[in-house]
């Protein structure tokens, strides 16, 4: 977008654009996001960047009235599969927390001198401002939505120190933190608590900002596929078990509400057993739910075809479901292959019943999903049927555990691809549909598919919208988007009030 086109984003007060860049104004020295109320300044006083970060980078302060930090992340960074980009999806699940910037470079093949001019080129400010920033839009969250203490949230938030944690809150917010925490209790009416019991570990109901317009049926696709012991699912909610640094993590995600001020959240109780997990699992769920999505441009992009076009009114911001963990989506995409949905998910139902206990309080959950590593050393057949994909899926999960095959959030969508295709009885389906969830990539589309065959042929036998136009033609027609009409047309193939997705017939 040029300034203009921005600008005119910004007279409008569109909220669709939240997330997507920030308006700095001279005039006062604070930021802002695009549809913030208050009276648009002139042209001359504005400047636009593309993160919070660079505009701290430049001085300003966050707005008190709209509160910059609580939006929905830029989408940009699962359109785009360049180092920026990668690196941004990287940062948000807290590599550099973990790892530092040197981290965070080796694992995009840089240095930390190369990734900071790339990221500065592109986005304004380096590695560890854009952490940085990223640190304060979650303790942010954690001071207006609970009464943690800030010794707690510091950390939590991935900051090193209490005092840097102080000094980021009043550069970025202009507030102390005991002066932001209470400015969100007059504005909310709120005091939320975090719980816990005894011993047990800390519990926190927050909400998750989305652009809406949101449609839940992401929680039945997530329903179909649940694996029993590890998660459950229903029409409206989903809970799951996974394995975090620091020890279990648990979270119970609601339906989508839309808000009156024209957003949307996602209610979500999360339980870790360390506080620096926090981040990443939120980071986690985000990606999960898609709530990054642009759906506007997405239902915009599908609707210039007549048959999607019906499908988008008919279930408008239809979410692309992600990934908690890379290497379990690839192997439940190898213990699905040549088989239909219920089938997968039963025989991954038998694999984890060997995977280990664990207990968590205040859910029925008992058990991870089982790791590379546990079924790289499992005795016996890990999957009946075909022995030929049990041997695929004991070769993967050796190459993961063993480190030699290397699948994440920062991976490249074509090398992963490219990689994917190496490994021992994995075909074009398991690999493209691997990219789709992992990376969040919109544009990926399955031919041989047989829902999405489905879906196509129940689509152009409506004489509404019959046409002559092919499904390949049909998906070029709707690039970037293809990930997105493949959920419409699974979802199309399902007899109501089924679940979006279907059989997987291309394996190799």
């Amino acid at each position: 977008m040029d300034f203009w086109q921005q600008y005119r984003a910004i007279d409008a007060r569109d909220a669709r654009f939240d997330g997507q860049f920030i308006t700095a104004v001279s005039s006062t020295g604070i930021y802002c996001r695009p549809s913030c109320p208050a009276r648009t300044p002139k042209p001359a006083n504005v400047t636009f960047f593309r993160t919070s970060a660079a505009a701290h980078e430049a001085g300003y302060r966050a707005c008190k009235r709209c509160l910059p930090e609580a939006v929905p992340g830029d989408p940009e960074w699962h359109l785009r599969s360049d180092a920026a980009a990668r690196a941004m999806r990287l940062i948000a699940d807290g590599e550099v927390d973990r790892a530092g910037v040197p981290g965070l470079a080796a694992r995009l093949g840089y240095s930390p001198r190369q990734l900071n001019r790339i990221l500065r080129e592109e986005l304004g400010a380096g590695a560890l401002a854009l952490a940085r920033a990223h640190r304060a839009q979650t303790a942010r969250t954690l001071l207006t939505a609970t009464t943690l203490r800030f010794a707690d949230i510091a950390f939590a938030a991935g900051f090193g120190s209490i005092r840097q944690f102080n000094d980021t809150v009043q550069q970025v917010f202009d507030l102390t933190p005991g002066r932001l925490r209470e400015a969100s209790r007059q504005r909310t009416g709120t005091d939320g608590s975090p719980t816990a019991e005894p011993g047990g570990p800390l519990r926190l109901s927050l909400s998750l900002p989305a652009r809406p317009p949101y449609d839940n049926a992401i929680f039945r696709f997530l329903a179909a596929r649940a694996v029993a012991g590890v998660e459950i699912g229903t029409t409206t909610s989903y809970e799951r078990l996974l394995r975090l640094p620091a020890g279990p993590a648990w979270f119970r995600a609601e339906a989508v509400e839309p808000q009156g001020d024209g957003r949307a959240a996602l209610p979500v109780t999360v339980s870790v057993a360390g506080l620096a997990d926090l981040q990443p699992l939120l980071s986690r769920i985000r990606r999960l739910f898609d709530l990054d999505a642009d759906p506007v441009a997405v239902d915009s992009a599908l609707s210039r075809d007549a048959g999607f076009a019906a499908l988008v009114a008919d279930a408008p911001g239809l979410r692309l479901p992600g990934s908690l963990d890379p290497h379990e989506t690839l192997i439940r995409a190898i213990a699905g292959q040549q088989g239909t949905v219920a089938a997968a998910t039963m025989a991954l139902g038998r694999l984890a019943a060997a995977g280990p206990a664990v207990h968590v309080p205040g859910t029925g959950l008992d058990r991870f999903f089982p790791s590379a590593e546990d079924l790289a050393t499992a005795p016996g057949t890990l999957l009946r049927g075909p022995r030929r994909r049990d041997a695929a899926l004991r070769a993967a999960a050796g190459k993961l555990a063993s480190g030699s095959f290397a699948i994440g959030i920062g991976s490249d969508p074509a090398e992963l691809r490219g990689d994917l295709l190496q490994l021992d009885g994995v075909g074009p389906w398991t690999a493209d549909y691997v990219v789709m969830r992992v990376l969040g990539h919109p544009d990926i589309h399955l031919p041989g598919d047989a829902a999405v065959r489905a879906g196509w042929a129940r689509l152009s036998r409506d004489p509404t919208i019959a046409s002559a136009v092919s499904l390949d033609a049909a998906m070029a027609g709707v690039r970037p988007w293809r990930s997105y009409a493949t959920l419409h047309l699974w979802r199309t193939a399902a007899p109501p009030p089924g679940v979006a997705g279907g059989s997987v017939d291309d394996a190799a």
